[in-house]
């Protein structure tokens, strides 16, 4: 079945791209040209590719579960300041 009529690409054809390594719409496209034109297939390529854990790729990128989260560092201001935006001159 296609999945992208503009350029003719299958499921089959986004499903090898998958198998090769290639994990979001965005790297399917570069691969293909499927959803690069009218955009209307980028959600059915979305749920073939779906969101598991088979992308090393995306193994890569998420954190091991005994990883401890990272520091969020907050900017705070004293009360009744505020900081200008760059580029910006106080009157």
């Amino acid at each position: 079945m296609y999945v992208c009529s503009c350029f003719g690409i299958t499921e089959q054809q986004v499903k090898q791209h998958a198998d090769d390594g290639r994990c979001t719409p965005r790297q399917i496209a570069s691969a293909c040209k499927a959803g690069t034109d009218c955009g209307s297939c980028v959600k059915r390529i979305q749920s073939l590719l779906g969101r598991g854990a088979g992308c090393a790729t995306r193994s890569k990128l998420e954190p091991a579960e005994d990883t401890p989260a990272p520091a969020v560092l907050v900017r705070t201001e004293p009360p009744g300041t505020r900081p200008e935006a760059p580029g910006t001159r106080a009157a």
